[in-house]
């Protein structure tokens, strides 16, 4: 946390409601270096032996639950691809706001999307909230009407989980409670994604 307090954070992308820093690149390195054969463990080596590839950034939740917008407001994926692998590392210490969820789409039965399946759930979901309207302005919690949560994986410091990032995820966010704006009182989480290295 105290590299995480010297960080510039600012807005990235629409689809994150807060604001990120990237991890320095030789930290990344580092990193990879350790987890690279985990990686390889428990979810395959990339083809021809080209390893991974990494990127992180500290996250910082910050947006109000009246602030979020559509896609926040629902259970997301990072990609399609299911070689892409996520992780999150949580580094506060306590509080309200927790780990992540995981969710199954109800009308279709998807828990990943994935190139071909993302259609079918896009349309699903548009007939969906022409059905009950948009979903209220709060983050996720148990995914009614339209998912329903399948895990949950507690947010404690100190501790990364990793998951295939086409899965339907969503960070547990008290949509009851404050959320700070600084590293030293907010959800702070470092996000990193690895992909297969370019050949």
């Amino acid at each position: 946390m105290s590299h995480a307090v010297l960080q510039n954070f600012a807005r990235i992308t629409p689809q994150y409601p807060g604001v990120r820093a990237a991890l320095p690149a030789r930290v990344c390195a580092d990193w990879l270096t350790m987890l690279a054969p985990l990686l390889d463990h428990w979810f395959g080596a990339p083809a021809g032996g080209r390893g991974w590839a990494m990127q992180a950034w500290y996250s910082l939740v910050t947006t109000p639950p009246h602030a979020l917008i559509p896609m926040q407001r629902l259970p997301h994926v990072d990609g399609t691809d299911p070689a892409q692998i996520a992780m999150m590392l949580y580094l506060s210490p306590g509080g309200p706001h927790g780990g992540t969820a995981f969710f199954r789409h109800l009308s279709t039965g998807l828990e990943a999307l994935t190139g071909e399946t993302y259609p079918r759930y896009a349309a699903a979901v548009q007939a969906d909230h022409a059905r009950t309207g948009m979903p209220p302005a709060a983050y996720p919690t148990d995914g009614a009407p339209h998912f329903a949560r399948t895990h949950v994986a507690e947010g404690r410091f100190n501790r990364a989980i990793f998951y295939r990032g086409n899965i339907l995820h969503s960070g547990v966010i008290d949509n009851l409670a404050p959320l700070g704006t600084t590293p030293a009182d907010g959800r702070l989480t470092i996000n990193a994604f690895f992909r297969p290295a370019a050949e």
